[in-house]
């Protein structure tokens, strides 16, 4: 007889911020050695599933896990959803995600760096150009969510660069 197998659900309060202009703050230095952020054209299914889920794996991001290839494909290769990708060195040191399909708003739907990266002061530098992107687009907001499951100082991050808490939700990530 099959069991079937038990899910464990994590509550999380997630919580929604918004940037209706153009960063003010000052641009960060460039930080030291070769560090290089490029948009990744129609990434391969694998080089996208290895940044989600090396840079997710401590914060437990399972959405994209869900998707069979071909469906995270159709996401990923949407030319009104773009990966940037920052490399440290050569090699890949984060990710962002900014989905444009919700016309006049942008959302960075993933945002965040290599476990072994995370406290070099790349975060601010990375958000910043990110936010620069973004608002390079015809948009007329930008929006971001973190959650309590997320690096401490995610939030913070965010504030600092201007954007504001427009909602809190409370949920749960279910995980197999």
């Amino acid at each position: 007889m099959a069991t079937r197998s038990a899910k464990r659900r994590i509550p999380m309060t997630v919580t929604f911020l918004e940037m209706t202009a153009r960063p003010s703050a000052l641009p960060p230095p460039q930080p030291r050695g070769k560090v290089a952020l490029l948009k990744c054209e129609k990434p391969p299914t694998h080089f996208y599933r290895y940044l989600y889920d090396t840079i997710g794996e401590g914060y437990y991001w399972v959405d994209r896990k869900k998707l069979a290839p071909e469906a995270l494909e159709k996401v990923i290769h949407d030319p009104l959803n773009q990966l940037f990708v920052l490399y440290v060195e050569g090699s890949p040191a984060g990710m962002a995600e900014l989905d444009l399909r919700n016309s006049g708003t942008a959302n960075i739907s993933y945002f965040g760096l290599m476990p072994e990266l995370i406290g070099k002061r790349l975060g601010y530098f990375f958000l910043y150009h990110t936010c620069i992107n973004a608002w390079a687009m015809a948009i007329q907001r930008l929006t971001i969510n973190t959650c309590t499951l997320d690096h401490p100082r995610a939030l913070p991050l965010y504030q600092r660069l201007g954007f504001t808490a427009y909602n809190r939700e409370e949920r749960f990530v279910e995980l197999p």
